[in-house]
Parts: structure tokens; C-alpha cells; sequence
């Protein structure tokens, strides 16, 4: 396995996140905690927490995106 450079990174750990992301919103944690918790396959508040965690993960990808694109126009590339 290569490991990815420079932007590739930055898109492909995006990409990952945003596949968590769809994960998360998909159990339905709101839905899961009216269960009893014995008919829990999750503990929603985990699912929730989980949920918060990707999101600031995936303001961290776009900023890091964002930054590579702003360094390569301060570098000459055209602005």
C-alpha cells in the first residue's frame, strides 16, 4: 500500500471521513435511544459523540484543503 502525498492526503482522508460521516447519520442514534437498552446494537450517546467527532474531523480535511490550495496560489501558481 502507498502511502498518499502532498493533496492526495488531504482527499482521500476527506473522502474517508465523509464515509464515517454517512455511517453515523445512518444509525439514527435519536431513533435508536426510544429503544429499551437491551434492544440496543449501539449506545446512541457513543453514536452521537461519534457523530460531533467526524464532523470536526471533516472541517479539519476542508481547512487543510482549503490551506493547500492557498499555498500553491501564494506560490506563483496564479491567484
Amino acid at each position: 500500500m502507498s502511502t498518499p502525498t502532498g493533496g492526495e492526503f488531504e482527499i482521500e482522508f476527506e473522502a474517508e471521513v465523509e464515509a464515517e460521516l454517512e455511517l453515523a447519520e445512518a444509525s439514527d442514534p435519536a431513533r435508536a435511544a426510544a429503544q429499551p437498552a437491551s434492544g440496543w446494537l449501539f449506545d446512541p450517546v457513543e453514536a452521537e459523540a461519534e457523530e460531533v467527532v467526524l464532523r470536526d474531523l471533516l472541517g479539519a480535511a476542508e481547512e487543510l484543503e482549503s490551506g493547500s490550495r492557498s499555498r500553491k496560489r501564494g506560490s506563483g501558481e496564479g491567484a
